[in-house]
This record gives structure tokens, C-alpha cells and sequence, in this order.
């Protein structure tokens, strides 16, 4: 793992605190961030062809992810609220898994990034695809969510390289 330097929310004496960035300039902003949740294969068709019980979970979730974004900083104690300017989420099936790949895109222009929301997103709507399809299969996982890349910011652009 690649290691940025010291904690940015912890002061000299080991207590947390919220980032000040005032002092920081606005920039262009953009994290994509990705997880997945493994289930059995006859899950997997059910929920594509619209059969579990609670309704739409592809749907469902991908507003969940949505409102996630929104809702981080009530969430993560130390982030900042951020004025949001888009939030994507996709859901797609993956016959490998098998099971479905959730992919979220978070952009601002803004003091600070958007990484954070972009997990959030992700985390969540794999919730709700958990609790929509649990009356079909309560073995499903939920695995690999990450931070695939980010762009903006004194730190730079970071892309994850593949596994």
C-alpha cells in the first residue's frame, strides 16, 4: 500500500480534528470508486429479470448509492459537507462473480475531495442490494470496495493499478 505521509486529522497531541481548508483552492474534483456483491447465480437472475420480493433492487440501489454520496459527512465524522455536483452510480452483472459490480463517480469543484463520498456511495448501495435479495440468498458477500481513481487536489491524480 502507498503511504501519502503523516494524518492529516490527527494533531500533535494524537487527538482528531476536522481539516481546515479554508486556506485551500477550489479544483476540479472526481473519485470513482468500486465493490461487489457475490451471490449464487439463480440470485443473480432473479433480481436481473425483476423477481425479488422488496421490488427493484438495481434501481433501489443505485438511488441509495445517490443519497450516500449526499449524506457522507453525517456519516464519516471528520469529513467535510460538500456541495455535490454529480453522483453516478452503475450497477452491472458479472457472470464471473457471480453477482453484480457496483461502480460510483463523484465530482465537485471544491477544497477538498471527493473519495470519501465515492466509497460511501458504493458501500451503501451494496447494503441495499444485500437487504433487497436477503429473503433469496443470506449467504451473498460483499467484497473489494475501493478507490479506483481520483483526480484534483494538491495530491495529485491516483489510479489503482489492477489486480
Amino acid at each position: 500500500m502507498a503511504n501519502s505521509g503523516s494524518l492529516t486529522h490527527i494533531d500533535r497531541a494524537g487527538e482528531a480534528h476536522m481539516v481546515d481548508v479554508g486556506e485551500k483552492a477550489s479544483t476540479a474534483r472526481v473519485a470513482t470508486a468500486e465493490g461487489s456483491v457475490r451471490m449464487l447465480p439463480e440470485t443473480l437472475a432473479a433480481i436481473l429479470a425483476g423477481n425479488a420480493k422488496k421490488g427493484d433492487v438495481l434501481g433501489t440501489a443505485r438511488i441509495a448509492g445517490i443519497m450516500a454520496a449526499k449524506k457522507t459527512s453525517e456519516l464519516v465524522p471528520l469529513c467535510h459537507p460538500l456541495m455535490i455536483e454529480k453522483v453516478g452510480v452503475e450497477i452491472a452483472p458479472d457472470d464471473a462473480l457471480p453477482g453484480l459490480r457496483v461502480t460510483a463517480t463523484v465530482s465537485l469543484t471544491g477544497k477538498t475531495g471527493v473519495e470519501m463520498e465515492a466509497l460511501t456511495a458504493v458501500s451503501v448501495a451494496c447494503l441495499t442490494i444485500y437487504d433487497m435479495a436477503k429473503a433469496l440468498d443470506r449467504a451473498m458477500e460483499i467484497s473489494a470496495i475501493r478507490l479506483v481513481e481520483k483526480t484534483g487536489g494538491k495530491s495529485g491524480a491516483y489510479r489503482r493499478v489492477k489486480d
